[in-house]
This record gives C-alpha cells, structure tokens and sequence, in this order.
C-alpha cells in the first residue's frame, strides 16, 4: 500500500471504524472524541448508508467536522435503502466480512495521498471489524480492538468456539432448547461463576453449525488476538476477575469506561468537538423539559434500544403493564420497533395515561437517565444502557432480547445486584409488579443503594487524574498507539 511515515512534529492520525449499528457508533464516537482531544487528527468511517443517515438525523452540514476531525465512509455491500431501520443484524455482518476490505483499502490509499492531512498512525476498529488488521499490517501501524460489549459478555464469545468444541451448539432442533437445557450450568469459562446456558449470548442457540452470527462470532473472536491491544467500555471494580482472566489469552486489555463519564470530564458539551452527535435518530429533546416538572425517582423510563423488535402482542403487555402501575413512565419508541409494522398505542391506553406519560422516539439518553427525576430504567440489556445506568445509579427492570444482552441482565441481577429480571414471555401482570417492585418495594430500594454505589465507583474510574480508566486511556494512548512509555 506504502505510507508515509509519522514524524515527531506531526500530529498522529488515528482511523476509528465503528461496526454500523447505533450501539456501536456511539462509544466509537467517544472514544474518537477523547482521541482528538489528546492530540490526534481523526478519521470517523462509517458505512455509506449510516453516513447518510446521520446527514438526516443531524442536518446536512452536520458531518462537515474539523479540519482535525473528519468522516468518511464505505460501502457496506447491502442493496441500498432509504428506510431510516436498523440493518439486519446477520446479513450485515456477513456482508460488512465479505465485502468491507477493498473498500477501505482504499479509502486508507486515498488518505495515505493526500498532503493536507497527517499520515495514517494507528487504526481504531471495532472488535466486529476486524479485516480492518490486513490494512494496519500492510500499513505497519497499531491496530487496537474495541470490543463495545460487557467484559463478561466478551468472556462468553471468546469461548463459543469451546461451546462448538463440547458439542453443545448447535443443538439437533428448536425443541432442544428446554428450560431445562437452558439451565444447563456452564462452568468452565474463567472468572464466570454460576453463569448457565440461557446466560450466555443467544447466538450460541441455533440449530444450523453454519450460523451467520454462531460462525461471525467465533472469528472475529480469534482474529482479534491479532490486534496491539484491547480497549472495553467498562471499569475495573466492575468487572475486575474477569478482565484479569483475559489478560492471559489476548493482548493487552485496559477497561477506558464508562466512556460517557470521561468524555464528560475531558470534552466540552458546547464545543465544536462536543458538539459533534452520533445518533443515526434526530433526538427529542422535549422530554427533558417534561422531566424538569417531575418528582424526584417518580419516573419509569423505557427504552429497549436500537435493535430490540417486539411483536404488537409484546408491545401492548408492557404497555397495559405500565399503565396498571400508576406510575409516571418516559417510554422511548423506535417507528421500527414492531416487527413488520409501525408501532400503534391503543386509544385507550393513550386516554388512560394521557396525564403521567410521555411518548418519544428518539432521546439523549444519557442526559434522561441522569435527570433527577428517573427513578428506573426498563431496558433490554445493551450495554451502553447498563452501563450508563449504573453510572447514574439507576436500577433496572432486565428484559435482554439477544445477544449478548442475557450475559448483561445475569450479572445485572446476581451480581452487581441492581437489576430485576422480566421474562422473554411478556405479561402486563408481570410488568405491573416488577416495576411496582423497582420504584416502591423493599428490593427496589436496596437495588438503588447498590446502583448508588457503583455510581461512585464509576465516577472514581474515571475522575482525574489518577482514576483507573483515566491511566488506562493514557497508556493505550501513549504506549501503544504513540509507542511511547507512559509516564506512571
């Protein structure tokens, strides 16, 4: 490919390349963010069709960037579409694998050419991104892997392949897959205790041994092993066993979260680079006006993320759920989040609520889960949302949907104890007492004490100077993309 090489007095040049899905751009961009601030030129490579999107979302200069940070894209090798909907998640990432490497090859020639803009020094890619390490090879720079997943939910996909290996997945057929199987007890991967089978990521319950994601998972799990080092978007007190048992069978791992916290330290909201958004949604804003009227821990906040898809029947449980609560609820509502339809609230529901509830399609979550008023989080387990309510101290109602998500709402409930799980099933009964539980009951309370706590510990991550995720990102910055030795 040939390259240029960095010089002392030229500012590096970090290319981060996120996998193209909401939950993954976001912490992409923070990381990028905390890049810029420390000196980098920035490159941001999102796929065609999530670029696109964003020019909508966020008006059609919104991407224009600094001259120090900039965004390209490529393309993703889908048909293309208009439609404003999360991809499907197998087809892309197959796609994205097969389709992916020319492409950014290259868009890295291009840049390699270009005079107004530093040499290309590291590459940050997303751990699902991973033919990203033919071109940092080719090129002779570091490559780091950013896994955007619970350290315990990454424990789980680097041992698939064990999973394959013990003859446990994929099962013989869909009746295989028994309660019972499911509390099959797995206790042979390091530093996960009393993990069973429904635990672990739901791609490892298929009945096809050529699986898109079963097959995805276990590669980009082994070629990762190839990367400089390892950044997670969580912190040491969190999950502390566990990322010391990586660091025996990968390069090095350093925990940087919670990433919102740091880039909240270190960016200003109204800077140019603060300023610059990530969401493929244009954002409501009005719920935090609605939110600012509210009493303290009075409101149920809802949101199931960027990729959950409910049928019409799950979505009117936790609707007539919620109502039967008499709770006030902030309920986030993708126009993709039926399968197969727009998502339509019965009249009745809309008359019954009208006073206490707040519909919305799009919000800074971030900004709502550390309002005052929020008192719990219905979620489905992503992990920028475990997370992020963990930072605010804020306790969870646990509905996962797939993924990795299972592995969350575990170790939400059983070991950081801030989490009441909801079965996959969804009744309005059900719905109605575990909320009742997380915002009056005996459980909720001590759920919150605990939220609260590692609220402070998250804080403490990432306080500066000396905060664990603070030196992390110093060392990853100094040492391994700048190849320097880090002053600790």
């Amino acid at each position: 490919m040939g390259s240029r090489f960095v010089c002392n007095e030229q500012k590096p040049h970090a290319v981060c390349v996120p996998y193209p899905a909401q939950g993954h751009i976001n912490p992409m961009m923070k990381v990028a963010k905390l890049l810029h601030i420390k000196g980098f030129h920035v490159t941001f490579v999102n796929t065609v069709y999530n670029h696109n999107r964003l020019l909508r979302s966020r008006g059609a200069n919104a991407l224009d960037g600094l001259s120090s940070f900039q965004f390209e894209s490529i393309p993703d090798g889908l048909p293309e579409t208009g439609v404003d909907a999360t991809q499907d998640i197998p087809a892309l990432s197959e796609s994205t694998t097969k389709n992916c490497l020319v492409p950014f090859k290259k868009l890295l020639q291009r840049i390699v050419m270009r005079e107004d803009v530093p040499p290309v020094s590291c590459i940050v890619s997303d751990g699902s991104m991973s033919f990203t390490l033919d071109v940092a090879e080719e090129l002779g720079v570091p490559e780091i892997h950013f896994w955007t997943t619970s350290a315990c939910g990454f424990m789980a996909y680097l041992h698939f392949y064990l999973f394959i290996e013990k003859g446990i997945c994929p099962v013989k057929d869909a009746s295989c897959l028994t309660k019972e199987y499911l509390d099959t007890v797995i206790d042979w991967i390091p530093s996960m205790n009393n993990v069973k089978l429904k635990d672990i990521p739901s791609f490892i319950r298929t009945t096809n041994p050529n699986d898109i994601m079963l097959n995805f998972v276990v590669r980009e799990a082994c070629r990762t092993k190839r990367a400089s080092a390892i950044i997670l978007n969580t912190f040491d007190d969190l999950e502390h066993d566990i990322i010391q048992s990586m660091q025996s069978i990968l390069p090095p791992v350093y925990p940087i979260g919670p990433l919102h916290l740091l880039v909240n330290r270190e960016v200003e909201e109204d800077s140019e680079i603060g300023r610059m958004g990530s969401n493929l949604w244009k954002e409501e804003t009005e719920c935090l006006e609605w939110l600012n009227t509210k009493s303290r821990n009075s409101v149920v906040y809802v949101n199931f993320g960027s990729i959950t898809i409910m049928t019409t029947a799950q979505l009117l449980e936790f609707a007539w759920g919620l109502a039967a609560t008499g709770k006030e609820f902030l309920w986030v509502m993708r126009p993709d989040s039926v399968a197969g339809e727009e998502a339509v609230i019965p009249k009745e529901f809309l008359a019954e609520t009208a006073d206490r509830r707040m519909l919305t399609s799009w919000c800074p979550q971030e900004k709502v889960l550390s309002h005052p008023a929020v008192g719990g989080f219905l979620t489905h387990c992503g992990w920028n949302s475990t997370l992020e309510s963990l930072s605010c101290g804020v306790p969870m109602v646990c509905w996962p949907f797939f993924a990795e998500q299972q592995t969350n709402c575990k170790f939400s409930c059983d070991e950081w104890e801030v989490g009441i799980e909801i079965g996959g099933d969804v009744k309005r009964g059900e719905v109605e007492a575990v909320v009742r539980e997380l915002m009056d009951g005996e459980k909720g309370k001590k759920m919150r004490e605990k939220a609260v706590e590692w609220r402070r510990l998250a804080e403490k991550a990432t306080k500066l100077p000396c905060g664990s995720s603070v030196i992390n990102f110093e060392t990853i910055v100094n040492k391994v993309l700048l190849g320097k030795i880090p002053n600790t």
